[in-house]
């Protein structure tokens, strides 16, 4: 039952409102001939599976939850991407590719998770020369780790800010008006995990939805 309510939720379907941002920071970049991208975090492929579609390259996806790459696996099959689109449990700290394998590396709200200095190491090492790395984060994180980016080898290219407030007035909101539908439909709805989950966020962000601004940042690998 708490599978079907999920569906009816369609959390991924309000979250699709953001690709408009993963489109405008695409063709931000300089033109590449099927490009190679690397999609770090990529959990259940949105952005994956719309830089395929923008790029006609071949775009692989790692991440850690098993359970998520299965719902993107499914996904790929259902688009018919299966030649062009491949995904791993595999940590951003060890990737496993050889030096300089890809053109592009996206990520969209993950690396702020992670340990700064060996993501970027390795990002950097994965990355061709001149390559580009596309990062989607909070204003409030970015204003305080993008100064160690060069460090890395990485030289800021463009700034794309999201609109003001959008992931409450955008996703939490319509999110939340849905949740209070369904719970009139269904009395054990927030007995559900993923429910509770949506939930907290819900109530985080309501409470400053400012804070959560975001900017899409386009850096280019110069060393």
């Amino acid at each position: 039952m708490s599978e079907e309510i999920l569906r009816e939720l369609d959390a991924e379907g309000f979250r699709s409102v953001f690709l408009k941002y993963t489109r405008k920071a695409f063709e931000s970049i300089p033109e590449r001939n099927k490009p190679r991208i690397l999609d770090i975090g990529c959990g259940t492929g949105m952005p994956t599976l719309e830089l395929a579609k923008l790029s006609n390259g071949e775009v692989t996806g790692i991440d850690i939850d098993q359970g998520a790459l299965d719902k993107l696996n499914l996904k790929i099959k259902q688009e018919g991407l299966s030649d062009r689109v491949k995904v791993y449990n595999r940590s951003v700290y060890d990737t496993k590719f050889e030096d300089g394998s890809f053109d592009i590396i996206w990520e969209e709200g993950v690396i702020h998770l992670l340990d700064l200095t060996r993501a970027l190491t390795e990002c950097n090492r994965v990355l061709k020369l001149n390559g580009f790395m596309v990062t989607g984060e909070a204003n409030n994180w970015a204003n305080r780790k993008l100064k160690h980016f060069p460090k890395f080898g990485f030289k800021l290219i463009k700034q794309i800010p999201w609109e003001r407030e959008c992931w409450w007035m955008q996703y939490y909101s319509p999110l939340e008006e849905k949740i209070n539908i369904l719970r009139k439909k269904y009395d054990n709805l927030d007995d559900i995990e993923e429910i509770k989950r949506h939930v907290m966020e819900i109530e985080m962000v309501k409470k400053d939805p400012a804070g959560f601004d975001c900017v899409t940042y386009i850096l280019q690998k110069i060393k």
